[in-house]
């Protein structure tokens, strides 16, 4: 590789880049299109030494994914930083629900009787070698990415797809994908939420905070359902209750960790009057499927899907799409 970049000290830690949500279909030969992966995000990064992975809120989680980090000492180099999605399979789809059999995991004994193969998809390189490569453009910077890693399983290149979006988006809601993220083609690697990086959604899905939960009835162990908020300029805002979606373990997994965060009074901004409830401290953060938002701001036929320890509570708002012309250009107010 030569000249890949600009000079830069050494690799480490890399705050990622963020996908703003949009309801724009567009196509245009100036954006790449790639799959949405249901996983969790992490940056990877090597100086010589061991490999070092890092959650989105900038955790070391290596030790919950030794095989990947294992790959990426053999295959990647000295010296880099990338970033990507770890996923887990059910059938054809990744899904996040079978990620959480793994997830809080870091025994190796422990991860390998789960039976969770995980695989780390690489969409961006950041570093390699000595220099530093978010400043180059993004299809300069993947033909890079693919010639600096060996790709053999658990490694894989996130492939995608040059302009054509809107029918990709329609082949992806087909197959059952989560979606498509909207590259713009010409863009450096920034930090942050980014109009470079737009998410199209073919299910409707984000993350809450926890404020309380409600009794279970009969023979349900642990809890009834989870009532959920986002915030709004510094204020949690009531989003609904979800009692679909957990499994017995979990259900109990989720009753201990509320229990250590039970407090007396509601985090809520507005009152929230729902029958056997109980609260707690608004640190837990959540991921849930829905079908719409109601007219007054709840949510409708909810279902959990997993734990989300990679987001802090702080960061949750609702997420509301921008643009409205179909055209790229429609993405671009607000810059």
């Amino acid at each position: 590789m030569t000249d890949p970049g600009t000079p830069s000290a050494r690799p480490g830690w890399r705050a990622p880049m963020l996908a703003t949500l949009t309801e724009d279909r567009f196509s245009s030969d100036e954006w790449l299109y790639e799959r949405k992966l249901d996983g969790v995000r992490a940056i990877c990064s090597r100086d010589g030494g061991e490999v070092t992975l890092w959650s989105r809120n900038q955790n070391a989680i290596e030790r919950s994914y030794p095989e990947i980090a294992e790959a990426l000492a053999v295959s990647g180099g000295p010296r880099f930083v990338a970033d990507g999605e770890i996923v887990a399979f059910d059938g054809r789809q990744t899904s996040f629900a079978t990620l959480q059999g793994r997830i809080h995991l870091t025994d190796r004994d422990r991860i390998e009787a789960t039976g969770v193969q995980v695989y780390y998809y690489l969409f961006d390189l950041l570093f390699y070698d000595e220099s530093d490569a978010r400043p180059l453009p993004l299809r300069q910077r993947k033909q890079l990415l693919n010639k600096a890693f060996d790709f053999t399983d658990p490694l894989r290149f996130s492939s995608h797809r040059n302009g054509d979006g809107e029918r990709f988006y329609q082949q992806a809601c087909a197959r059952g994908w989560e979606g498509l993220i909207a590259k713009r083609a010409t863009a450096p690697y920034q930090g942050g939420r980014s109009k470079d990086w737009l998410k199209f959604k073919c299910v409707r899905e984000q993350e809450f905070v926890v404020g309380g939960f409600t009794d279970p009835s009969g023979s349900r162990a642990g809890f009834g359902a989870l009532l959920l908020g986002y915030y709004d300029h510094g204020s949690l805002r009531f989003a609904g209750k979800v009692g679909t979606g957990y499994d017995v373990a979990m259900l109990r997994y989720l009753r201990g960790l509320l229990d250590q965060l039970r407090t007396s009074s509601a985090p809520f901004a507005e009152p929230v009057r729902e029958r056997g409830a109980h609260w707690v401290r608004p640190e837990l953060v959540v991921q849930v499927t829905f079908a719409e938002w109601t007219g007054d701001g709840k949510l409708r036929h909810g279902r959990f899907t997993g734990i989300r320890d990679d987001k802090p509570a702080a960061e949750v708002v609702r997420e509301t799409g921008i643009g409205g012309k179909n055209s790229p250009q429609g993405t671009r107010g607000g810059r």
